[in-house]
């Protein structure tokens, strides 16, 4: 990726997160229907190469950069995004786990300690007060619903499923805690901004990632309360639907990867129910839903590749680098 016309913004890392979760994706459907394990070993492989080449440029950028990166790190939108390093390196450890369990299992203590040190440390900004309405966005959800879910998630894969259900406690009542605090916003005060309305994609995630940690941490035919996440996601995923002409007045940015995580995860979740013997409407919804999330991600590749071809993908800025503190 082309790094070399700035500081890398830290959303970037949702790029990384799209990728490996759509990864996940594909090992899940390996699994349950005739689809080619060797091309979900490299969706998976090109995944990890995505991360890795993520992750360094985060790391440059605050080596080089120090002063933009604590900036980006003090602002209430931006520095949301910060969790998702810890997440899409919590992914990385799930796909690291079939082949070296050891790189994985120090990938797993790093980045679910990272996890849960930046989301006490971002979570208790809330207590402290001040935050304007107009930078109460989706990506709140991320530094500690996001990483709790995958911190759970891949706690389970170690066999650690004591360990993930805290994981996924915390996860689970601080979504909905948040979740009034975010339509609060959205009800009573001025529309979001153009430039922050693809943060909107985050609001898919919490049901469907939330969905996969409660599938991991428990066994048997999916129960009722799965089934409830799965709603609550498939409708999220239409209330997305009919608001995307309005969120579309914001021009293509990589901003947009805020939908990938979610759009990856739902048929995750429902493939999985799959595997676990659910039938009916779930099994129905699983081929459509996966294909839909790989046309999806992948339109998602493509214009970031445009950008990078014209040399527009560091000046977008991801996500909310117009927003201002204030």
């Amino acid at each position: 990726m082309n790094i070399d016309r700035g500081p890398m913004p830290v959303a970037f890392f949702g790029i990384a997160v799209g990728s490996l979760a759509l990864a996940n994706a594909w090992r899940v459907a390996a699994r349950i229907w005739h689809v080619s394990a060797a091309a979900a070993d490299l969706i998976t492989l090109a995944a990890l190469a995505i991360w890795l080449v993520i992750l360094l440029g985060y790391a440059h950028k605050w080596l080089v950069h120090r002063e933009e990166a604590r900036i980006e790190m003090q602002h209430p939108v931006q520095s949301s995004f910060a969790a998702l390093g810890p997440v899409s390196s919590l992914l990385a450890a799930q796909a690291l786990l079939p082949y070296s369990q050891a790189v994985a299992l120090v990938l797993f203590a790093v980045s679910a300690f990272s996890a849960l040190a930046l989301g006490v440390f971002l979570h208790g900004r809330f207590w402290q007060g001040g935050r304007k309405p107009e930078l109460v966005t989706a990506a709140i959800y991320l530094p500690s619903v996001g990483t709790s879910f995958v911190a759970g998630t891949t706690a389970a894969a170690f066999g650690w499923t004591q360990l993930g259900a805290l994981f996924f406690g915390a996860g689970l009542l601080s979504w909905i805690a948040l979740e009034s605090m975010i339509m609060q916003r959205a009800t009573v005060h001025e529309p979001l901004p153009d430039a922050l309305r693809p943060t909107l994609g985050i609001q898919l995630a919490p049901p469907v990632v939330g969905g996969v940690t409660y599938l991991s941490l428990t066994s048997g035919t999916p129960d009722l309360f799965a089934m409830i996440l799965l709603g609550y996601g498939l409708y999220q995923a239409l209330v997305l639907l009919r608001l995307l002409p309005w969120i579309r007045k914001q021009a293509f940015a990589p901003s947009y990867w805020a939908f990938s995580f979610g759009v990856a995860a739902l048929p995750t979740m429902v493939m999985r129910m799959v595997e676990r013997g659910s039938t009916g409407p779930v099994e129905w919804l699983a081929p459509g839903l996966f294909v839909a999330s790989n046309v999806i991600i992948g339109l998602l590749v493509l214009k970031t590749i445009a950008l990078m071809l014209r040399g527009e993908l560091l000046p977008a800025k991801a996500v909310a680098m117009n927003a201002r503190a204030g």
